[in-house]
């Protein structure tokens, strides 16, 4: 009876000694640096209101936050400030886990805490969110490259347009010759004209025994003959005089007149060569000076629309080439040259 005793006695010992291990044993884990899973959860939440975070920004966990602070502390070399030695990044993440902030995420924009800032929360203001407001539509424009080569195949068709109205507007005109009573109004105003050379607007052309008049071989018909048969040739004043009557001094130039034409007179004075084409030019049984003549064709093709130059009596470019553009839509052989249909189809023949 008396060991039963003893037993049960050393039982309840061993039991009450075991129990005190245990109470030492919960004290000494208490004083752990750990912090209670609640204050943790409490804080946590403080420090979600106080700073949200932003899209995409992921923040470190605290455990991971010590892990790296106790690494810190033990790299060898050290300093005795938290994360010396690893640059901004490195002290930022110490900073921050002393704090016992999440570590800031390195989202571009976001304010950092404040070194040397112990023992109270650094201001982790939030930058202000981004607007989501969606993006204008884009404009539905065509390409520059696509608007320029648009704009260049316009461009052609516009001038192509034109230029048909302008044809459309000359031949119309073509059919719209002057009135009788217009077309001797125009020779009534240059009874009296008289030619002046004018070398710098219409350059002279020179003396040439080989030249002949260009197309002049397909021009078929009598009335023609005389351009096909054309030879310039030099000669002195006697000679032209005793072949023929008249020689005049016209334009800057010595024309003789035979059977309805005249002809540039070729070294009859070598101080007055001055001719503006070579080639005979019809005036009729008249006679009638070549300047007058040229100078009524000009005033009725202006009138006509072909010609826009001066009226000069000389028979230059733009004159021989309002010529072959009425001489095209008459039908006529374009010999860009005063000759006799072209004469008669304007009702200037005498």
């Amino acid at each position: 009876m008396l060991v039963l005793r003893r037993n049960i006695g050393m039982k309840k010992f061993t039991s009450l000694l075991i129990g005190c291990s245990l109470a030492l044993a919960g004290v000494a884990l208490a004083q752990q640096p750990e912090e209670s899973p609640g204050k943790k959860k409490k804080q946590g939440a403080e420090e979600t209101q106080a700073s949200p975070a932003k899209p995409g920004a992921t923040a470190a966990k605290p455990h991971e936050t010590a892990v790296k602070e106790r690494g810190a502390r033990n790299e060898p070399g050290a300093m005795n400030e938290p994360g010396a030695g690893k640059g901004r990044k490195g002290r930022q993440e110490s900073a921050t886990a002393q704090e016992g902030q999440p570590a800031a995420s390195a989202t571009p924009g976001a304010e950092q805490p404040k070194r040397g800032m112990k023992g109270r929360a650094a201001k982790t203001s939030p930058a202000p969110a981004a607007k989501t407001s969606p993006a204008p539509a884009a404009k539905t424009s065509p390409a520059p490259a696509a608007t320029a080569a648009a704009a260049a195949s316009a461009t052609p068709a516009a001038a192509v347009g034109t230029q048909q109205k302008g044809q459309a507007n000359v031949a119309a005109g073509a059919k719209k010759k002057p009135e009788p009573q217009k077309v001797q109004q125009i020779k009534a105003q240059h009874a009296n004209f008289r030619a002046q050379p004018k070398p710098q607007q219409v350059p002279a052309v020179t003396f040439n025994q080989n030249y002949r008049i260009q197309g002049s071989e397909r021009w078929q018909g009598p009335q023609y003959e005389v351009f096909r048969a054309y030879r310039p040739e030099w000669h002195d004043e006697g000679w032209y005089r005793s072949r023929y009557s008249r020689v005049e001094l016209i334009g800057g130039g010595y024309y003789y007149w035979n059977n309805g034409y005249w002809y540039p007179a070729w070294g009859y004075s070598p101080s007055a060569q001055y001719y503006a084409y070579d080639a005979p030019i019809y005036v009729g049984q008249r006679a009638e000076p070549p300047d007058q003549v040229i100078a009524d064709v000009q005033a009725e093709l202006q009138e006509m629309g072909y010609y826009r130059g001066e009226v000069d009596g000389l028979l230059g470019p733009m004159t021989r080439e309002a010529l072959t553009a009425y001489q095209a839509d008459q039908g006529l052989a374009t010999t860009a040259v005063i000759d006799q249909p072209t004469l008669d189809s304007l009702g200037l023949a005498s």
